[in-house]
Parts: structure tokens; C-alpha cells; sequence
């Protein structure tokens, strides 16, 4: 794999005007990582893919410190050979936050990190010789990718949204499900834990954290396991470093999405205030047994989109994180629906 910018040198602090295109012929493999100076500070860029020609999807990772850069196999692995996949460590986040410790005064914003997001997408189609992208986004990645997509749709030629997250006060539906199941079950374990923190928001950071875990106990049991091999990190990412980098941004980036009093990133996100109106096609998944994201939250945000095409897919024995199934339900969408629009 060729390596961009990666070792020091010349090109180290080369803004992405500077560089060459990398596609010189449609079938040529695009096969490239490295550090891109994007808005002032060099962050982690990775593309891949089996042709030029292909339609390229950016993907705005999750967390917001969880960048997929980091697995060498994961769920985008097989459509590489009907796209170019290109994956972004987001400032505070992965091989970004151990280029750029950031200091006691840096925030993180969601319009900081849109900007960011927009000037990789410029990078991206630069370097790739693409008019538009395919946006992709899950979880916190698709609040990111939602504003991305508001803020300048002629950049992107669909927006793919997974376990689409709406807002701060309206995705918080999945506490009382939670504590539902768990008293069904006869868990008094956990309905002591969970009625004890009391319904979100919270002022103690570690609240999100309790009730996450208990989610994801219960959606394991209604759902299939994610494949242990998407899990994997790749070689550049297994070194001791390179992991101290990944749990540090994650650490980071989940301070400033949570904040101490609930004054994180997380307390601003509204997508209604943007406006439900996309200049784009707007695709859904959504999986059933998601207690973080819900399956009605995400219906009455899908119901009040008005877009040029929409579509919502319903994953039956999917949760909050991907499985085989979600996977399966993106790819499907887009070979199907999406790649005829983006070629």
C-alpha cells in the first residue's frame, strides 16, 4: 500500500491543492493512506478501491472518537470492488488526535468538524477526479454527515445514513424500551442501575456510558453478533503507539461530545433546525432492535424529509452497532439505488 505523506518530509505540511491527482487512467486501483493538512492541522486520510472509475463514498465515521480506518477487514472490505472507499480520522479521533494532541483550550465543535468534513471531500474529489461523492454516515457519523450535506449539498451526489441519530432531546426514547426489557427479564440489576440514573439527558458524564453498556446487552440478545474479524486492526494501527493513539482520541472525543454537564457537542444537535428539506437522496438503515437510535425516531425524521428520492430500509435482528445484516442492507442500497445516480 502506497503511503502518503506519512513519513517526514517535503510533503509533510502540503496543503491538498498542492498535490497531483492520484487516478490517471479509469481502471487504475487507488490504494493510498496518509496525513492530509486539512484546515490548519494534518489529519488521516485513507482511500481504496479496485478502479477509478468507481464511485467513491466518504465515510464519516462514528463515536465521535471510533474511526473504521482502523480495521484492516471490516464491513466496507467487500465494496471496494464496485467503489473506492474512502475513510477520514476525525480531528480528536485515531492517527488525527496522535498527530495533533490537542490542548486544555480545544473544542470540539459540530460545525468545526463539518468544515473539516467538507475540506476532505474537496480533497477527496480533487485527488480523485470526481465531480461528487457518495456521503455515508452512522451514529455520531450521520449527525456529521447530515450537516455536511445541508451545508453544501453540489459536493455530494447521495447521502447514505445508518442508526441515524436526530437529536438530543429526541433520541432519548430508548431508556424506558431499556428498562422495559430489562424488567421483563426479571434483571433487577439493571433496572436498579438504570432508574437510578434517571431518564437522559444527565449532568454526569458517566451516565451515557452505564446505560450504553446495558443497551448493548439487550440488543445482543434480539440481534446478530457483529463478525469478530471486522475487529482487526491493520498493521499500521497494531502498534502499541498507534493504539494509545485510538483510546486517547476515543477518551477525548467522548468528553467532548458528552461534556461534564451536559454541555457537550451532543447538547447542540437538533437535525430539525437544519431543516428537513435535501437537495440530495437520502437513504436510511435503520436496524429494529436499536435502543440508542430508535426505530420511531428515526420514522418521524425520515416521514418529515422532503428530498428528490428517500427511501427507509428496515434491518429486522440489527441493533445500534453494524452487523452482518446492516452491512448487507447498505450494500444492497448502494448497488442497487445509489451507484446508478453516482456514476
Amino acid at each position: 500500500m502506497r503511503t502518503l505523506q506519512l513519513l517526514a518530509g517535503a510533503l509533510l505540511a502540503l496543503p491538498f491543492a498542492c498535490m497531483a491527482q492520484a487516478c490517471t487512467s479509469p481502471g487504475q486501483r487507488v490504494d493510498e493512506q496518509g496525513f492530509v493538512r486539512i484546515n490548519g492541522i494534518e489529519q488521516w486520510v485513507t482511500m481504496q478501491g479496485d478502479s477509478c472509475a468507481n464511485p467513491v463514498i466518504l465515510i464519516a465515521h462514528g463515536g465521535p472518537g471510533n474511526p473504521q480506518s482502523l480495521y484492516a477487514n471490516g464491513p466496507d472490505a467487500a465494496w471496494r470492488k464496485d467503489f473506492t472507499v474512502v475513510h477520514w480520522d476525525q480531528r480528536g479521533a485515531g492517527m488525527t488526535y496522535g498527530r495533533n494532541k490537542p490542548g486544555e483550550d480545544d473544542k470540539l465543535t459540530v460545525e468545526g468538524l463539518r468544515d473539516d468534513g467538507l475540506a476532505v471531500a474537496r480533497h477527496v474529489r480533487e485527488r480523485l477526479g470526481k465531480r461528487k461523492l457518495i456521503l455515508m454516515g452512522g451514529s455520531w457519523g450521520s449527525v456529521l454527515a447530515v450537516n455536511m450535506a445541508k451545508a453544501d449539498p453540489d459536493q455530494f451526489c447521495a447521502y447514505l445514513g445508518t442508526a441515524q441519530f436526530v437529536g438530543h432531546h429526541q433520541n432519548t426514547d430508548g431508556h424506558a424500551r431499556l428498562l422495559e426489557l430489562a424488567r421483563a427479564a426479571g434483571d433487577t440489576a439493571t433496572v436498579s442501575t438504570i432508574e437510578a440514573l434517571g431518564p437522559p439527558p444527565w449532568k454526569n458524564p458517566r451516565s451515557f456510558g452505564i446505560e450504553r453498556r446495558a443497551m448493548r446487552k439487550y440488543e445482543a440478545l434480539r440481534t446478530e453478533p457483529m463478525p469478530k474479524a471486522w475487529m482487526a486492526p491493520g498493521a499500521l494501527y497494531a502498534t502499541p503507539q498507534a493504539l494509545a493513539d485510538y483510546e486517547g482520541g476515543e477518551d477525548y472525543s467522548f468528553i467532548q461530545f458528552v461534556g461534564m454537564q451536559d454541555d457537550g457537542m451532543a447538547s447542540t444537535i437538533d437535525l430539525y433546525k437544519l431543516g428537513t428539506d435535501f437537495k440530495l437522496p437520502v437513504y436510511l438503515v435503520q436496524g429494529t432492535e436499536d435502543l440508542l437510535t430508535t426505530q420511531a425516531v428515526t420514522q418521524r425524521y425520515y416521514d418529515a424529509i422532503r428530498a428528490p428520492v428517500k427511501k427507509l430500509v428496515l434491518v429486522p435482528r440489527a441493533g445500534h452497532d453494524p452487523n452482518v445484516r446492516t452491512a448487507e442492507a447498505q450494500q444492497k442500497l448502494l448497488r442497487e439505488d445509489i451507484r446508478p445516480r453516482c456514476l
